[in-house]
C-alpha cells in the first residue's frame, strides 16, 4: 500500500462497509473517511461495534460487505486493563520498544541501536524518559498510558487508533493524555480515531463524531450528532441531551457510558441519569 499522498486525500476510508457476527449486525452500509489531522471521536453503548471498527481497520477482522483501507503507518493504544500492571520483570522501555519489534531478538547490534533510538525519541515525545527503565507494575497509570502512547508513536503513524485510551485513569490523566495524542495531531498531521464512554474529556478537540448503535451509525460535528433529536432517531426511543455546566449530558440511552463524572443511579432504572 503506498503511503504517498496528498493534504486532501483520506488516511482512515470505509466505503459501503457492513459487518456482521452471526445473525447480528455490528454496522451496516458505513461510509467514513478520515483526513490527515482529523480528531473523529467514536462513540456507542457495549456491543455496538467500536473495539471491532479498529480491529477491521488494523486487518484483524474481515467485513461481511464492502471495503476498508488506510494509508501510511497505523499506531494503536489498546484499552488498559487493571492486571496490566502485574509484571515487575519488564520495564518502561521494553514496552514502548514492543512497538518497533514486537518480541523478536536476535536483531544485532546495529538493529539494536536503532531500535534504542527509536524507543528514546518517542519517550522523548511524551516527557516519559525518566521512568523508562523503572518496573512497569511501580508506575501509575498515567505513566503507564504515556508508555503506550509512546508505543504507539515509534511507527511515526499517520493513524493513531485509540481504544479507551481515557479507561481507569483520574481526571487529571484523561487531561495528560489528550493533551499529548492532540499535541501529536498538530505537530505530525496525525488523524486519531478515539473510542471512548465519555466524550468530554474530548470535547474541546474532536472535529467528528462517529456514534453506533445496533447497526445503524451517525457521522458529523458534535453538534449535529450529539442532539436529542439525532440520538432518539438512532436509538429508537426518547433520548434527551442535555448540557450542564459545559459538560454533555445523555439522558435516556445506555447512559452511563457518557455521564461518569455525573454519577449514575442504578435504583431509578436503566437510562437514567442523575446530574448532582
Amino acid at each position: 500500500m503506498s503511503t504517498t499522498q496528498s493534504p486532501a486525500d483520506p488516511v482512515v476510508e470505509f466505503s459501503s462497509a457492513t459487518l456482521t457476527l452471526g445473525d447480528r449486525v455490528l454496522w451496516r452500509d458505513l461510509n467514513l473517511s478520515v483526513r490527515p489531522g482529523e480528531f473523529v471521536a467514536v462513540l456507542g453503548p457495549n456491543g455496538s461495534g467500536k473495539t471491532t471498527l479498529l480491529r477491521a481497520i488494523l486487518g484483524q477482522v474481515a467485513l461481511s460487505a464492502g471495503s476498508v483501507s488506510h494509508r501510511g503507518t497505523l499506531g494503536y493504544i489498546p484499552q488498559q486493563h487493571a492486571d496490566d500492571s502485574d509484571t515487575m520483570a519488564l520495564r518502561g522501555r521494553d514496552l514502548v520498544g514492543f512497538g518497533v519489534d514486537g518480541a523478536r531478538w536476535g536483531m544485532g547490534l546495529r538493529g539494536l541501536r536503532r531500535r534504542r533510538a527509536l524507543v528514546d525519541a518517542a519517550l522523548d515525545e511524551v516527557d516519559a524518559r525518566r521512568y523508562a527503565d523503572s518496573p512497569l507494575g511501580l508506575l501509575s497509570g498515567g505513566e503507564q498510558q504515556r508508555l503506550r502512547l509512546a508505543q504507539a508513536l515509534t511507527k511515526d503513524p499517520s493513524v493513531l487508533l485509540c481504544d479507551e485510551p481515557l479507561a481507569s485513569l483520574d481526571l487529571k490523566n484523561q487531561r495528560m493524555a489528550v493533551d499529548l495524542l492532540d499535541a501529536r495531531r498538530r505537530r505530525s498531521d496525525t488523524a486519531i480515531l478515539f473510542i471512548t464512554h465519555e466524550i468530554n474529556p474530548v470535547l474541546p478537540f474532536v472535529d467528528r463524531v462517529l456514534y453506533l448503535v445496533d447497526g445503524a451509525f451517525r457521522v458529523g460535528p458534535v453538534d449535529e450528532v450529539m442532539t436529542s433529536a439525532t440520538l432518539s432517531e438512532l436509538y429508537g426511543s426518547r433520548v434527551d441531551v442535555a448540557e450542564v455546566g459545559g459538560r454533555l449530558v445523555v439522558i435516556g440511552a445506555d447512559s452511563e457510558h457518557h455521564c461518569e463524572d455525573h454519577g449514575y443511579d442504578e435504583a431509578a432504572g436503566a437510562g437514567t441519569v442523575i446530574v448532582r
